[in-house]
């Protein structure tokens, strides 16, 4: 249908994406028992906006520092805050 008129658009993942098809009960645990183990294993979040605004300058030390503090006691806070130590 879309490659016959001519309006299909394909976007090529590079090295580092995943596509997570998410429309079914099966494949939505799939998923997210794959982000569940990329986390776990590489000790990275998947997709941390405030992370990839910090990586790309787009938020300074300052107010990573300022978004994380209030979520010190759980583990998102605490991994935000290792992004700001690591930058030191």
């Amino acid at each position: 249908m879309y490659l016959n008129d001519g309006s299909l658009n394909v976007e090529l993942l590079g090295r580092g994406f995943a596509w997570l098809d998410t429309g079914t009960h099966e494949s939505l645990h799939e998923a997210s028992s794959f982000v569940q183990t990329i986390e776990n294993v590489q000790g990275l979040k998947v997709a941390c906006l405030e992370e990839i605004a910090f990586n790309n300058g787009w938020l300074s030390k300052d107010k990573l520092t300022s978004l994380a503090r209030p979520m010190m006691k759980n583990e998102y806070g605490q991994y935000l805050m290792r992004l700001v130590k690591e930058a030191e």
